[in-house]
């Protein structure tokens, strides 16, 4: 591959301004500060605009992550030239490619969502259609109406990286833009729009009374398993891929499936993998709260209820993106000196304790910032809008910015190139001799499981991240 061929993403370098960790502090001041600005303009309820309502804001937050994914994974900053993407300063290239993403936002939510399918299709998606109905204040139509919109984010935050970083953009990877970044989002946007119908058009027709059982499954499919009929069970495993998908493409390299040589068995391996790993850090996650506060109570209000023990299963995974994409974004995903396996151990590793600290540090202390109420289970408490705010201002810096004011960006050569793909494919094989290695690890892996199912409800009887 050279640099001609290759995603702008791919073929640029990124290099230290400054030594040590220098350019990782002053890039991490520069975005809280960006971070802080824009959350009490935008969201905090104290603030200007207060969209936190929190659905309202949620929306908004989820669509925006979805836009600078399309920008730059989908369609490769097209319909920018090239030229222009490797030269225009750090600044102004993310000032310009935000304000299109907010157009693109706007138009999606305000024309797509709520002017099309709300006007002509679903009424859940116009709050002006939902206040005509008996019952339904302008409030709780305007959180219904973002909570479907959001739902459908939901899906798209996970298919759209996905089709990218497990297909590989297959098959359509040879085409030119826009001619591939159209292919790829047609699919999954019907993937997600089929998703949706299966998994959140449900949950929406249950939100009226009488529950609309002409137009949706009601009760739904999931109710007995799921323990609710609310569709954060859906948001629960969703949430996980979403949180996957990028621990694959960032800390863990697509590895091991990088190392296998049949293309379609590797695309294909990989996506359902996603899945596969998500469903079980769902379930693990779910069952770490019955360690915790005891059985779901089925009718319960607050943190005792099934659809918000799964509505957290969604908030609990969120914690570890952060420092995944920190330690990718600003660390330079170390540390790189060992084998390709020991590095992701370490990077995992330090990726599960800085969310541990994260999750306990945002319940104890972030309602002192941000505007929100103390407590895990209060309705105004949604730590997904904060957190993924901020990943959206990292992605912001790290993709448009291309890390500035931290580093600077060149562009490789094809020489470059070259060796990093050699180097690629001599660490990402497989040899029988790894086989010990592995069967050590699994039986590690089995006794940490244990290990920490033991411990969960030691530390959580032990710690009260809610005082009184």
């Amino acid at each position: 591959m050279t640099p001609e061929n290759a995603s702008f993403l791919e073929a640029r370098k990124l290099e230290k301004r400054w030594a040590g960790p220098l350019p990782a502090l002053a890039n991490l001041a520069l975005t809280l500060a960006i971070f802080a600005v824009t959350w009490w303009i935008f969201q905090d309820p104290r603030g200007v605009l207060r969209l936190y309502t929190p659905y309202v804001g949620y929306n908004y937050t989820r669509w925006i992550l979805i836009v600078l994914i399309w920008v730059a994974y989908i369609f490769d900053f097209w319909p920018f030239k090239r030229g222009w993407v490797e030269t225009a300063h750090p600044v102004i290239k993310g000032v310009v490619l935000t304000l299109m993403s907010t157009a693109i936002l706007l138009l999606l939510i305000k024309g797509f969502f709520e002017g099309l399918l709300g006007n002509f299709a679903m009424a859940y998606f116009n709050p002006g259609q939902l206040t005509k109905l008996p019952g339904v204040t302008r409030f709780f139509a305007e959180e219904y109406s973002a909570t479907a919109c959001l739902m459908f984010a939901a899906i798209a935050s996970w298919l759209s990286p996905a089709w990218v970083v497990a297909m590989e953009q297959a098959p359509w990877q040879d085409l030119k833009q826009p001619a591939r970044g159209l292919s790829i989002w047609v699919m999954t946007f019907f993937l997600s729009t089929l998703i949706y119908f299966m998994t959140m058009h449900s949950h929406m027709g249950i939100l009226y009374y009488p529950w609309q059982y002409f137009t949706a499954i009601t009760p739904p499919y999931w109710e007995h398993f799921a323990n609710t009929v609310s569709g954060n069970f859906h948001i629960a495993w969703i949430m996980c891929c979403t949180v996957v998908v990028w621990l694959v493409e960032t800390i863990w390299e697509r590895y091991p499936f990088s190392a296998i040589k049949n293309p379609w068995l590797r695309r294909l391996s990989l996506f359902f993998a996603i899945i596969l790993i998500s469903l079980a850090l769902n379930f693990f996650f779910y069952f770490a709260q019955e360690l915790s506060w005891g059985d779901a109570i089925r009718g319960h209000r607050r943190d005792a209820a099934p659809d918000w023990r799964w509505l957290h299963v969604g908030e609990t995974a969120i914690f570890f993106l952060v420092p995944a994409l920190f330690l990718y974004m600003y660390c330079g995903n170390w540390p790189k000196k060992f084998s390709t396996p020991v590095n992701i151990l370490v990077r995992t590793g330090i990726t599960a304790v800085a969310g541990l600290a994260l999750y306990a540090a945002y319940y104890r202390y972030a309602h002192l910032f941000l505007g929100t109420q103390k407590g895990f289970s209060h309705p105004q408490q949604f730590p997904m809008i904060p957190t993924i705010w901020l990943i959206n201002i990292w992605l912001i810096n790290y993709w448009f910015m291309d890390n500035w004011p931290g580093w600077k960006m060149r562009m490789k050569t094809a020489e470059e190139m070259a060796a990093e793909h050699a180097a690629h494919e001599a660490e990402h094989t497989w040899s029988p001799g790894m086989v010990p290695g592995m069967a050590v690890g699994a039986a590690l892996g089995v006794a940490l499981f244990f290990l920490v199912i033991w411990a969960i409800p030691v530390v959580s009887g032990a710690v009260n991240l809610i005082p009184k």
